[in-house]
């Protein structure tokens, strides 16, 4: 059971962000569950959990120094793809695909959306696992 409900990020276009994640976020698995008129957006498997919003306080959306938030990959190709797919769409690299010291079998890959949100795909799965 996780800890979390959910975890937003904010954006200061909500178009932009969205056609951004639909792309980067289908090799996880997440889809868009939620639209709520033009104000947020929410992905998941089951049920929304990652979302983008503007901000509630009507103030510009900034980045938090030292944020990361992981998602999980049901392998290392969708870890390699949810990469590849960022940065065509005009992220940046925070941390090329490939092995992690953090744990046992770790595969991670990170970037940061167009607002400047940092992000990491990672999977805990031997190279013959996947």
């Amino acid at each position: 059971m996780s800890i979390f409900t959910h975890v937003t990020l904010g954006t200061r276009d909500i178009a932009r962000a969205k056609t951004f994640y639909d792309q980067v976020l289908d090799p996880l698995q997440f889809k868009c569950l939620l639209e709520v008129e033009g104000k947020a957006c929410g992905w998941g498997i089951e049920t929304p959990q990652f979302m983008i919003l503007y901000p509630r306080n009507g103030e510009p959306s900034t980045t938090g120094n030292g944020m990361t938030i992981g998602l999980a990959a049901p392998n290392r190709a969708a870890v390699r793809e949810f990469h590849r797919r960022a940065l065509e769409l005009g992220g940046t690299c925070e941390g090329a695909p490939g092995p992690r010291p953090f744990a046992p079998h770790a595969y991670a890959a990170y970037i940061r959306d167009l607002d400047g949100n940092k992000l990491v795909a990672s999977c805990r799965k031997s190279e013959e696992e996947g």
